[in-house]
């Protein structure tokens, strides 16, 4: 049997010991909270502000439809009402009724005091031309939001994905910037190394020195870029400002734009405006038209004396039922002044929709030449920084063997971090440069 020493127990206790206390991180959640781009447009999506009010919109339009669609149901109220008459109404009475002369009057007074009223009032509504253009109305304005409420989740989800690209860029940045440091350290040791056997100005190495702490104060600023991002990042996917996320460093870069162009929520925002427009027309021309309601109420009436020797206080009942008939004849031009002006708001959304479209056509086509041209630039950059890096190996490599200077050494860091600048920078036209293609070509996934 194996013998185990006690150094060996140590060191496998270590190890047993690291391993618990990542697996207790892991699941306490110390781990590095890492935010994939999809994780950010989820949590965008349910915790956005803009989108809950958006949401809430559509709600309140839905109830303006149930509102509309109420009107329609019969209407049935409750009246009373009690009078006590100071004073009785008079009332002309002709005298050749009680034998007097043809052509006279005689004054009056009829009923009693006490006058009570109490019945039930029933409405139903047969035809009514407003009540059902404004049931219509009402239908498009939910429709309207709810392509707005798409509308602000495109945009949401647009702005969110651009600042996602920044923040990885950012990242990125700061992975060559500490790749950077690590080259211009061994530089600079290389560099004290020969300077104390008199082989370099002691000038050369402060100019490396000068290199390094630039490099630090550029990730320094770097690095504040990165907070400020990612707090914009959070303040849109709608979680606390002070909590602590990470964005990972890979970038996708693939297009995902599809060749089939599809119709823009801004054109279908105005085609459905240009919709309710000729609905309002259409609701104000059929004010013009008649309506038909059934009523009926049925109740009591009430008369009382308070005086002797005849007190009394008796009901009687009353109802009744019938049909409403209301034509409209002439109110004065008004409607007409009315339709007029609607319109003119049909032929100005007619106009906007039209406007819409060839704007949406043109920033298709610009979309598209930034795409391509974007995507070009991303592909030369790339090999810009590749010569940058193979220059910078060549000459780190005659920098040790004493055939180029400390200058050239950092005459070729500084064009490598340029073009890993330029490439990043590429990167992110070429990402934003597709997300506007998938917009403005009504690709743009919402799901």
């Amino acid at each position: 049997m194996k013998k185990i020493y006690p150094m060996k127990l140590v060191s496998i206790h270590k190890r047993m010991l690291g391993f618990l206390v990542l697996l207790f991180f892991a699941n306490t959640g110390f781990s590095q909270d890492i935010w994939t781009l999809q994780e950010c447009l989820d949590s965008a999506r349910q915790h956005n502000k803009q989108l809950l009010i958006s949401e809430r919109n559509i709600d309140a339009a839905a109830k303006n439809v149930s509102a509309s669609k109420a009107r329609l149901i019969p209407k049935l109220s409750i009246n009373a009402e009690y009078k006590y008459f100071t004073d009785l109404p008079y009332q002309l009475m002709p005298m050749s009724v009680f034998g007097g002369p043809e052509g006279q009057f005689k004054e009056a007074q009829f009923g009693v005091p006490h006058n009570i009223s109490g019945n039930l009032f029933l409405s139903v509504p047969l035809y009514n031309a407003k009540i059902y253009g404004g049931i219509e109305a009402a239908e498009k304005g939910v429709e309207l939001r709810q392509l707005v409420h798409e509308k602000t989740l495109e945009e949401v989800l647009y702005e969110v994905s651009v600042v996602y690209y920044n923040a990885q860029i950012i990242v990125n940045r700061l992975n060559m910037i500490d790749s950077n440091i690590v080259n211009v350290e061994r530089v600079l040791r290389n560099t004290e190394a020969l300077g104390t056997h008199e082989l370099v100005m002691q000038s050369d190495i402060s100019k490396v020195k000068l290199k390094l702490n630039q490099l630090k104060t550029q990730k320094d600023q770097v690095t504040s870029q990165y907070q400020q991002v990612t707090n914009s990042l959070k303040f849109m996917m709608g979680i606390e400002l002070d909590r602590k996320i990470n964005i990972t460093n890979e970038i996708q870069n693939k297009s995902t734009t599809s060749n089939i162009e599809k119709q823009t929520l801004d054109v279908s925002i105005a085609q459905t405006k240009a919709s309710i427009a000729e609905t309002e027309l259409k609701l104000v021309k059929g004010s013009r038209l008649p309506s038909v309601s059934l009523f009926g109420s049925y109740g009591t009436t009430g008369f009382g004396y308070d005086q002797e020797p005849n007190r009394f206080l008796n009901f009687y009942p009353l109802g009744f039922g019938g049909v409403k008939l209301t034509y409209p004849l002439f109110n004065g031009t008004v409607t007409q002044r009315i339709i007029d002006q609607k319109s003119i708001a049909v032929e100005n959304a007619r106009t906007s929709l039209a406007l819409e479209q060839d704007r949406s056509d043109l920033e298709l086509i610009n979309a598209q030449l930034r795409w391509s041209n974007a995507k070009k630039n991303m592909s030369l950059t790339n090999e810009q920084m590749l010569f940058a890096k193979e220059i910078l190996g060549q000459t780190l490599e005659e920098y040790k063997n004493e055939l180029a200077g400390l200058t050239e050494v950092l005459l070729a860091e500084n064009e490598l971090q340029q073009a890993q600048q330029n490439y990043l920078t590429s990167i992110v036209e070429f990402l934003k440069a597709d997300l506007a293609l998938r917009k403005h070509s009504g690709n743009f996934e919402l799901n």
